[in-house]
């Protein structure tokens, strides 16, 4: 193995300018920033994080715990966006998933105590209240897709679901629809009840009233072991005598079985009936023909501001608010057309 007093001869520095740029330093000319780092790319060399951390007394590492991120597609982008502002940084991540386990939690907390991790970002795949299982270890925190249920006590990033149903209902209206058909996502999420509020306000804003809407329970029951009913749902709604316009899905995978109870009845989108779904998760947004019209969830952006936040709590600096929201953005595409 290639060590720091290798690196500083074939760069003709001393061991400390070495160090100074693995660490990152400032008051390293570029010049000889850029002819260390080629020779250790060149060799190979691996920095003694242990060594480092004596001599430091800092470990540079945040650790993530997971509920179901890790192992499922839909919001892994949050753990994306962890490991590249950590990259840009000089971090490490240390990555801990506990399938929903509050054993598995617990022991995942002292895990970070025992590696002297600095400060933890506590991810969840859907967004939801929250209660970390922290037992008696303390560590500087952040919450990501999740609100804790003692807000004052805990600061947390996430996607503002309020603002992306409202911005998605006020699409559907310009639109000219006036008889919508809705699909509820489980009521357990706080993301859903927070998209079926503001589609109920936004509606009543416009002037319709509950003869306008029909509102359908699409899945209920434990969360991650929910009972589906939208397919059954979608074309109940669709079979009607005066069927909606348009489905507003929770949803882009309740999006999909909208679509497959529309074109499994001979109905054309968006002809005949026009479908919008939330999250635009792209392999099934994009997969879709026509395209899936969405709200976009900011999951990799919740990711990488949520480990800067953290960052800054580890320094002491104050946040400027404790739970900061992140818009989720229209994405139009084929699948609403105007009535």
């Amino acid at each position: 193995m290639v060590s720091i007093k290798e690196v500083a001869r074939l760069a003709g520095v001393s061991d400390k300018t070495v160090s100074r740029v693995v660490n990152r330093e400032p008051n390293v000319r570029a010049d000889t920033f850029t002819r260390v780092q080629r020779v250790i790319a060149e060799t190979g060399y691996v920095p003694n994080m242990a060594a480092r951390h004596m001599r430091s007394s800092r470990s540079n590492t945040m650790g993530i715990i997971t509920d179901y991120i890790s192992t499922t597609p839909y919001s892994g982008n949050i753990v994306r966006g962890i490991q590249d502002w950590a990259a840009a940084n000089g971090r490490t991540v240390l990555l801990a998933n506990t399938n929903g386990h509050l054993d598995k939690e617990l022991e995942s907390w002292k895990m970070f105590m025992a590696h002297r991790i600095e400060g933890a970002l506590y991810v969840t795949m859907y967004h939801r209240i929250a209660s970390p299982e922290r037992g008696s270890v303390t560590l500087p925190s952040m919450l990501i897709n999740c609100r804790s249920a003692k807000e004052e006590s805990e600061a947390s990033i996430e996607p503002d679901d309020f603002q992306g149903s409202r911005d998605l209902t006020r699409f559907v209206l310009a639109r000219g629809h006036r008889r919508i058909g809705y699909l509820r996502l489980n009521p357990k999420l706080l993301g859903a009840e927070e998209r079926h509020t503001a589609f109920r306000a936004t509606v009543r804003e416009a002037g319709l009233g509950e003869s306008d809407i029909d509102v359908r329970l699409g899945m209920e029951g434990p969360i991650g072991s929910e009972r589906n009913h939208v397919y059954r749902e979608a074309r109940s709604l669709l079979e009607k005598a005066n069927r909606p316009s348009v489905l507003m899905c929770g949803n882009d995978e309740m999006a999909l079985q909208a679509y497959l109870a529309a074109l499994g009845m001979g109905l054309q989108i968006p002809q005949d009936v026009s479908i919008v779904g939330f999250d635009d998760f792209q392999p099934v947004s994009l997969a879709l023909k026509p395209e899936l019209t969405t709200a976009a969830l900011p999951y990799y952006d919740l990711g990488y501001r949520g480990a800067e936040r953290l960052d800054s709590t580890i320094a002491g600096k104050p946040l400027a608010s404790r739970t900061l929201t992140l818009d989720c953005p229209l994405v139009v595409r084929s699948s609403c057309a105007p009535v």
